[in-house]
């Protein structure tokens, strides 16, 4: 298998982030979509990421990124500052308040994909405004994969483009809220079903530390989320789940059944991970053991004997 045929592209934020939890507080923490995908997708496949950054971004920061085999050349520099975003978690870490959002050079960001990133297998259109992931989406050249997030900003100000946009995608990945606000649907699988109807073949329902949910037709898939003791920032948790998955997937090869449900239990377990440290602290050193090992705790949680298996009493 050549590179471009297992590589991943992920078109999204660099960002800085000021995060207050009830852990901590970290400023100028680097983050962003693009950069949470990447660190755990590539754990399992090359990666290409594409976005922009500032004059002030610390750019040795993402040195863990080059080594572990990401293509950061679609990294674009401007004169500007970086997307930079700041918030505060409540105490239960579901719920967060945005204290700001400062778009930077990501305003105007259209970017040119390199041969290599159009030519990618599987690619992930982080959340971002959809008249960018459109622009994306038009320079793509056959790939097996299109995914894209998004969020209830855009779906309150930018439905008609995020609608058009998810009629040429393969699969949308969101959570349960913004599932039932862009469907209008307030059960999920009948949420799920009205997406699908849109467009793509499959919905992931991201439900935080509840885990997700996977609709392929009637098909339905629930994975667990990984109970932790202690969360200290769940900032990229989302988008580290759609590496793991995207990993995954690329690291198989195919949308088998069985590869894709395994690949949501991988997701689950990079997003866990990305909660144990502020910003990608967590990723820089993880290995795929460990990520294997705390997958291994997943399916352990929900494997159980039925009536049948263990006998009549």
């Amino acid at each position: 298998m050549t590179s471009s045929e297992s590589s991943i592209l992920v078109v999204g934020t660099v960002a800085l982030d000021d995060i207050q939890t009830p852990s901590g507080r970290a400023d100028g923490v680097v983050g962003g979509a693009a950069v949470h995908f990447s660190a755990a997708a590539s754990l399992f496949a090359p990666v290409h990421l594409v976005g922009v950054i500032g004059d002030e971004y610390p750019i040795e920061e993402l040195v863990f990124l080059r080594d572990r085999g990401v293509d950061l050349a679609g990294l674009q520099k401007k004169s500007g500052n970086s997307f930079r975003w700041g918030g505060t978690y409540h105490a239960d870490m579901n719920t967060r308040d945005t204290n700001h959002t400062e778009v930077g050079v990501f305003a105007d960001f259209q970017p040119v994909l390199s041969e290599e990133a159009r030519s990618a297998r599987w690619v992930f259109l982080a959340n971002a405004d959809p008249t960018l992931q459109s622009f994306v989406l038009d320079q793509i050249d056959e790939a097996e994969l299109v995914a894209c997030d998004t969020m209830n900003y855009w779906i309150s100000g930018s439905l008609d483009p995020l609608m058009d946009v998810i009629s040429r995608i393969d699969m949308i990945t969101l959570n349960d809220e913004e599932a039932r606000q862009i469907s209008g649907v307030s059960n999920l699988v009948g949420a799920a079903k009205w997406i699908q109807e849109q467009g793509p073949r499959y919905v992931l329902i991201k439900k935080g530390e509840h885990g997700a949910a996977f609709f392929s037709g009637d098909d339905i898939f629930l994975a667990p989320g990984y109970p932790l003791m202690e969360v200290k920032d769940p900032t990229g948790a989302g988008d580290a789940f759609a590496g793991g998955m995207f990993g995954q997937i690329a690291r198989l090869g195919s949308l088998e059944r069985e590869g894709i449900c395994s690949a949501v239990v991988y997701g689950c377990a990079l997003g866990s991970f990305t909660c144990e440290a502020f910003g990608p602290g967590r990723m820089v050193n993880l290995t795929l053991e460990e990520v294997e090992e705390r997958v291994e705790e997943l399916v352990d949680l929900t494997r159980v004997k039925t009536a049948s298996r263990m006998g009549e009493r």
